[in-house]
């Protein structure tokens, strides 16, 4: 994981990197991390949480304080809807586009979902497709840290929807 955050703001997380290196080029920072001990106290906080979080401890992100400041009105009922999803639940993403006030804008909320610069905090894992299906999921190794997430927090897992097999007649 690494954080991007502009005085007691968080801007950015970036999850499922193969190494620190890696998950700090992905947010273009310079490969070093910084010292703990220079952090401010919200980003300390949100590192113990999110380390937490890892070990499956049952950890809230609700009070984090974040930079929505480049989300569109729309985005942002979205994100603030999205929040509101608790740990171990999933709604869909038309479940949500009626959260956020916007019956049948369900593309939209994916479109949202899948630009969305705090996962974890901001829990776009928790929202899944009609049917049963997982949906996508943009941090690496995609849908299978999805599911990864979902179990962590206890919620019985969606199977990815198996692809139909084709059927051909031989004669």
């Amino acid at each position: 994981m690494a954080l991007a955050w502009r005085g007691e703001r968080i801007e950015r997380l970036t999850i499922g990197h193969p190494s620190a290196a890696a998950a700090a080029a992905s947010l273009d920072l310079d490969a070093a991390t910084t010292d703990r001990r220079n952090l401010p106290a919200v980003v300390a906080d949100l590192v113990d949480r999110l380390q937490r979080y890892s070990d499956g401890e049952t950890v809230s992100f609700d009070d984090v304080p974040v930079d929505l400041s480049h989300l569109t009105p729309f985005q942002l009922k979205v994100v603030r809807a999205c929040r509101k999803i608790n740990r171990g639940r999933t709604r869909t993403y038309g479940e949500l586009a009626v959260a956020a006030g916007s019956p049948g804008a369900s593309r939209a909320v994916g479109s949202v979902m899948a630009k969305n610069r705090l996962p974890i905090i901001i829990p776009c894992h928790r929202v899944v497709g009609a049917g049963g299906s997982l949906g996508g999921f943009s941090a690496p190794d995609g849908l299978g840290m999805k599911q990864r997430m979902l179990r962590l927090e206890g919620h019985v897992t969606i199977a990815a929807k198996p692809r139909r097999a084709h059927k051909a007649l031989l004669r």
